[in-house]
């Protein structure tokens, strides 16, 4: 039964996880320039139609990645596998996952019309985010991976025998 756990929660961690630094990239790479040279009536379509759904998508995806990455991360910190990757990996995931939450989503809301606020500020705040992100995901996904590598063992239980 653990190992089928183990598995679940894993697949569901890498399902999420794809989901959500896929729509980050997508935002970052493909959206934002579009919007750039698109015409008023394109850009307007965009924020109305296009931008809700994949926000809905983005903001929940990278919900369920960070729940279940704490989930792992609990698993495996009572396993010998726990190790400085894992820790540096949950920890850039868990800034990624509060930007996407704090400060992405909330200036959004303004960009897209569900809140009121201004738009020239709340533009290059998610913008700034978002691309923190973007930087954070490469050495994020490296560290995950990572914990099935040679890199230094964390004790995960007790103090450190001297």
């Amino acid at each position: 039964m653990a190992y089928l756990l183990d598995v679940l929660f894993r697949y569901a961690h890498i399902v999420f996880g794809v989901a959500w630094i896929g729509l980050l990239y997508y935002f970052n790479f493909v959206q934002t320039e579009y919007v750039k040279e698109a015409d008023d009536g394109a850009k307007a379509d965009v924020m109305a139609k296009l931008a809700p759904r994949a926000l809905w998508w983005f903001r929940w995806a990278a919900l369920f990645t960070f729940l279940t990455g704490l989930i792992l991360l609990w698993w495996v910190s009572n396993q010998q596998r726990f190790n400085l990757g894992i820790a540096l990996g949950a920890l850039m995931g868990t800034i990624m996952m509060l930007n996407v939450w704090g400060i992405i989503w909330p200036n959004q809301k303004v960009m897209i019309g569900l809140a009121e606020g201004d738009k020239t500020v709340a533009g290059p705040k998610a913008a700034l985010a978002s691309r923190t992100n973007t930087l954070l995901s490469l050495p994020m996904l490296y560290f995950m991976v990572a914990q099935f590598m040679d890199l230094p063992q964390v004790e995960a239980r007790g103090p450190q025998q001297v």
